[in-house]
């Protein structure tokens, strides 16, 4: 099962990115001999020495970037410019989601707008109270950082996120005029992921959707609980309320063939996991909710991370990084695999997933009388409870026992871990030993929980 797809990006690496421009060649590897971000800016303002500037609030505001997970760009529709004269587009191999630490596989350019913020949310490391350097970019800059970026072969779109400034409405505003910019202008085709803010009102929101390919709204926290203790200026009510009207928006669009285009690529949402009491049962809860009433494309979980001059009221320590991929794996087979919430994180338990062993052989382990499985007889639904068993290997099993019956080779053949398999299934050549209980098992198939890095480090 996968693993957390956010990769936290580094302001560094887009400093870097900005300053290589002057020497990169152009997409296709043509030299365009096109003057540099730092160029146009200084001609579009003059003498006024702004070049350092908008380098130091990409490597402040991409930085700041850095705690959103839900930047995912699966789910949109084809489109390209070729038609349109214009540049970008969002098909081929699918995009990279952010920058990773080393500077591999960069393809969105992921920023906010601001790091200034009205909002006082004690988890936030861009809080009103907070002392971080702040930094504030225009639609403009926005627009020509995303289109030297494309043009350099960097990026494959723009996520872009901000504080609130003034006013939600002042802010959602100020995001679509980039997007509408970038679309309208300059005829842009490639991916363009918003950040929505559920107080702004609905005909921006709706704005925001012509224009943009994704938008998410973060609910923040697993329970209201949680929001209105960490978050006490935001309301749950209002994010629901906002995620129901995308979703009918979105559900419209997808109804009617002429219906003028509506985030095509769906709405998206993001947990913060470990800064307050709430356990992976009530993680998973609230998304097994999201999913079912609102449709959304995915739940994105965000291991907290201890910041500085931090509130006493949260933890010192980020709780361990492996629960955020537990998360990720509970997520996928509730997705994917027809496991329910309270199959995964049982309500008899404390509610916590196991962190040395993933959430499906976990099940498997608790409920050794429904094993071992027979490969050759067996549903569906029981193959994709088998630990070590994914959707297409299941697939495969099906289509291979319909001309004959299945063998331990081809359990080796398919490249299924097999050490994994072998105690749950049976097969016309192999039945596991009966004498090989939970305990034993779970010590065997155990998982090394990896050294955690410092996020500040």
């Amino acid at each position: 099962m996968p693993m957390s797809t956010s990769v936290r990006p580094s302001g560094r690496v887009a400093w870097r990115m900005m300053r290589s421009m002057e020497r990169a060649p152009g997409r296709n590897g043509h030299d365009t001999r096109c003057p540099s971000a730092f160029t146009q800016v200084k001609r579009r303002f003059g003498t006024i020495p702004l070049a350092m500037n908008v380098t130091e609030k990409l490597a402040i505001l991409a930085d700041a970037a850095k705690y959103d997970a839900s930047c995912s760009s699966s789910g949109g529709k084809g489109r390209n410019s070729l038609k349109t004269g214009g540049i970008g587009s969002t098909e081929g191999m699918g995009i990279c989601h952010a920058y990773a630490p080393d500077g591999r596989c960069i393809s969105l350019l992921k920023i906010l707008l601001t790091n200034f913020c009205v909002y006082d949310c004690v988890y936030c490391v861009n809080r009103r109270s907070s002392n971080v350097r702040r930094a504030r970019f225009s639609v403009e800059e926005v627009v020509e950082l995303t289109l030297a970026f494309y043009k350099r072969n960097y990026i494959e779109g723009l996520f872009l996120s901000s504080g609130i400034i003034q006013s939600p409405d002042y802010t959602m505003e100020q995001l679509v005029r980039v997007a509408r910019t970038l679309r309208t202008e300059h005829r842009f085709g490639g991916y363009i992921h918003l950040k929505t803010i559920p107080d702004a009102s609905p005909e921006l929101i709706d704005a925001a959707g012509r224009w943009a390919d994704r938008l998410s709204i973060n609910v923040e926290m697993p329970t209201e609980g949680g929001l209105k203790s960490l978050a006490p200026e935001k309301d749950l009510g209002d994010i629901r309320s906002a995620m129901g009207r995308l979703r009918l928006s979105i559900d419209e669009a997808k109804a009617e063939k002429k219906a003028p285009r509506f985030a095509p690529a769906g709405q998206s949402t993001q947990m913060i996991v470990g800064a307050d009491a709430a356990s992976d049962r009530d993680v998973l809860t609230a998304s097994t909710n999201l999913y079912t009433n609102y449709h959304l494309r995915r739940v994105y979980y965000s291991a907290f991370s201890p910041i500085p001059d931090a509130s006493k009221v949260l933890p010192l320590k980020p709780p361990p990084l492996v629960r955020e991929h537990r998360l990720y794996q509970a997520d996928w087979l509730m997705r994917f695999y027809g496991f329910g919430a309270d199959e995964i994180a049982p309500p008899g338990d404390d509610g916590m997933l196991s962190l040395d062993v993933d959430p499906k052989l976990a099940w498997a382990l608790r409920h050794r009388e429904r094993f071992p499985v027979d490969l050759n007889r067996a549903s569906r639904e029981m193959l994709l409870r088998v630990p070590g068993l994914g959707v297409k290997t299941v697939d495969r099993l099906i289509a291979m026992r319909a001309h004959r019956r299945v063998r331990y080779d081809d359990l080796v053949r398919l490249r299924v871990p097999v050490k994994k398999v072998a105690p749950f299934v049976e097969t016309i050549d192999h039945r596991p030993r009966g004498d090989r209980e939970s305990a034993f098992l779970r010590h065997d198939l155990r998982e090394a929980v990896p050294a955690q890095a410092d996020l500040f480090g």
